[in-house]
Parts: structure tokens; sequence; C-alpha cells
């Protein structure tokens, strides 16, 4: 009879069942291998300029082509991604930290506050995405940081309105009960006892969010509210090739498609993470044991 399984041997095989998943982890890791080792694997400096080789393609020593300050593209790209995963996982962070404690404490003590806070979330909630990070990035301007505040305050109702409905649903749980009847304090509940047990729902919806936020970071770039020029990113890029679409459609063919794949590959990974953390689906997982 097989050895029974441990916890994270039950959890990877059930992960790696979804092929879709695994290969979602594995284009995300050589994406963040790419960004991290983009000091050594990048073929030029992405601000050197090369005059005489502008909108050149089949350059040699140019991969993938020159953007019409004679820029390699390639190394443009790598460096892009830096920039598009730091903001993309930061910006989600940080929507989680706040969305997840707002609709936490709306959840438990209702009332007032959780009119309050609901309430507010909802106001953000009805204005788009992309409206609303127009607004707040007029108001703080155009820049790294302010980018990752931007699209973390976007991600942040989302969050606040999974954690609440969440919340409601487990509230009355006897574990949570039981917590507060031996006098356990509410940050200790709502932390110790509440959050261990929303947080495989949160991580699910954080990773298919960062690929919206590195969209969002794009839109941004493309209307001249991104990260500005000359640090490479993959919105700065498309938009810069929009001007030269027809004589040098590689810019932003090559910038659209890095934006893709990463959008891709985390929706890919948060599909093999809802495996996970879903009962439901891990139903196989007995009958494999036996």
């Amino acid at each position: 009879m097989p050895a029974r399984l441990t916890q994270k041997q039950r959890i990877w095989l059930t992960f790696k069942r979804n092929k879709t998943a695994v290969a979602g982890l594995v284009i995300g890791f050589l994406i963040v291998l790419m960004a991290v080792l983009a000091p050594w694997i990048s073929p030029m400096d992405p601000l050197d300029q090369d005059a005489i080789n502008r909108l050149s393609w089949g350059v040699e020593g140019h991969l993938l082509g020159t953007d019409d300050f004679g820029r390699d593209v390639l190394s443009r790209i790598i460096w892009g991604s830096r920039v598009s995963l730091m903001i993309g996982g930061a910006s989600v962070f940080l929507g989680l930290l706040a969305g997840t404690t707002m609709g936490m404490i709306a959840g438990y003590f209702r009332g007032k506050i959780e009119m309050a806070i609901m309430r507010s979330v909802d106001v953000m909630m009805s204005f788009p995405d992309l409206i609303l990070a127009i607004a707040v990035t007029a108001a703080l301007g155009a820049n790294l940081v302010n980018l990752i505040i931007t699209i973390g305050i976007v991600m942040t109702p989302r969050f606040a309105r999974m954690a609440y409905g969440s919340v409601i649903s487990i509230k009355e749980n006897d574990y949570v009960l039981a917590a507060g009847a031996i006098g356990a304090r509410t940050p200790r509940i709502l932390f110790r006892h509440i959050f261990p047990n929303i947080f495989g729902e949160l991580l699910v919806a954080g990773t298919l969010w960062v690929g919206e936020a590195i969209r969002l970071e794009a839109n941004l770039a493309f209307i001249g509210l991104g990260v500005q020029p000359p640090t490479p990113t993959w919105g700065n890029m498309t938009r810069e090739g929009i001007d030269v679409l027809i004589n040098a459609p590689w810019i932003s063919i090559f910038a659209g498609l890095s934006i893709l794949v990463t959008i891709l590959s985390f929706n890919m990974l948060g599909d093999g993470l809802r495996d996970i953390t879903d009962p439901k689906l891990r139903g196989g997982e007995g009958k494999e044991q036996a």
C-alpha cells in the first residue's frame, strides 16, 4: 500500500495535474528570471543611441531591431520587464494589504463601520479602472512610486469586496465563535483565525490581478501617464512604436507581445492556484492515495 502523501506532496500533485498552470508557472518564472538578470543578459544598454541605425531591422547586434532613436529593442524589452513586474507585483500587494484590511473590518464589525467602508468601496468601483487611475495619477503625478500607489488604489476595492464577502460567510463558524468566547482580542480573531481561511481565495485573485495591473500600467503609459521616458517600459515602447508603425512595426509588436505573454502566464498560474485552494477541485486526491 503506497505511503500516505504529505500536504506539500498533495498540493504539488494537484497543481501539476493542471498542465496549463504548470506552463504558466514556467513562463512566469522565465519572465521574472529575465527581469532579475537584465544587467547581465541585456545585449546593450537600453538607453544607448545609434543614430546611424535608426528604425533598422536585421542590423548586426540588434536582434529585434532598433527604435526611432537607434536604441536596441531587445535590450529595452528586457529592462522594461523590471518596471512592469515591479509595478504589477507591488501595486497588487498594496491593494491586497489595504483592501483586505478594510473588507475584514467591515465584514466583522458590520453596522456603521460596514456602511462607511463598503459605500466608499462602491463609489470607487463605480469608476472604470482606467478613469480612476487617470484621476489619481493626475493628482499624484507620473513616476514609478506614484504609479504603484495609483494602481494599488484601483486594486483596493476589489480585495475589499472579496474579503468582506468571505468574512461574512465564516465569522459565525464555531472556531471563530470559540475564539471570542475564550477572550481572544479582535485583532487576533481577524488575523489569526479568519485571515488564514480567506487568504487562499485572495492569493488566487491577486495572481490574476497582477496581469491586470501590468495591463493598466501599459494603458497609462500609452496615453503618456506612465513612467516617463527614457526609462524603458513595455507601455512606453508600444506608444512610441505607434508613430512609426508602418516603417518599424516591430517596436510595438514585440512590446505588445511581451505584455500579452506576461498577462497570460499569470492568468494560467492563477488557474492552478485555484485548483489548490478550492477543495471541490481536489476531489481526486483521495482516490490517488488509496
